[in-house]
């Protein structure tokens, strides 16, 4: 047996995938059952999926099965790219290296006509941004960037870093969005872009 707020939870879910074919976040179910916290959320969530009415699906944005109806298909909506580990968004970590792991992907956060990979930030110097420690971020593969853009750097063919791209004339700056963190600056050839973010995926504990 559901409780009340179980129960509204629920069928709010259910309404909001029928009308719009995705399912709510955090934020329109906290919204709607006027609960103050994330948590609260969490939790009614958590005792749906114990009582068997709902399934949650891992690194999936937005993404639920409801057991006691027709599940919805949810690979319609998504789309499986590489995830090829950690990148450093604060100090400098290993290059990146290949990988078999795929991770789904909304296909709203993507163009199907370009190449993509996700990766696992590890660090806070992009946090200005809304880029957190252990976020999933959604990038293009590309070597060329605009100023202003967030991209995957590769540095001198050894470290790999998230940060924002300025170019100048002889020089690259590779900026955080942390106040506590410095710009670094390099000069011709020392910096390979592989990629510019597109989206990012955020899994509430």
């Amino acid at each position: 047996m559901l409780t009340i707020k179980q129960k509204k939870l629920l069928d709010f879910i259910k309404f909001y995938y029928e009308k719009k074919n995705l399912f709510p976040t955090f934020e329109e179910m906290k919204t709607k059952l006027n609960i103050k916290s994330k948590s609260g959320i969490h939790k009614l969530l958590l005792s749906l999926e114990d009582k068997g009415f709902i399934s949650r699906v891992p690194y999936k944005a937005r993404a639920l099965i409801l057991n006691n109806s027709n599940p919805p298909n949810i690979n319609n909506l998504e789309t499986e790219i590489p995830f090829l580990g950690r990148i450093a968004a604060g100090n400098p970590i290993e290059a990146i290296t290949g990988s078999f792991e795929q991770i789904s992907v909304p296909n709203y956060l993507i163009n199907n006509n370009d190449e993509h990979f996700t990766l696992e930030v590890n660090g806070d110097s992009m946090i200005d941004e809304g880029i957190f420690d252990g976020d999933i971020v959604v990038i293009k593969k590309d070597s060329q960037a605009l100023t202003g853009d967030i991209i995957v750097a590769l540095i001198d063919n050894n470290e790999v870093t998230l940060k924002k791209f300025r170019s100048f004339k002889n020089s690259i700056a590779l900026e955080p969005a942390n106040k506590n963190y410095k710009t670094r600056i390099f000069g011709e050839g020392r910096v390979k872009i592989q990629g510019i973010l597109v989206g990012l995926i955020r899994k509430f504990k």
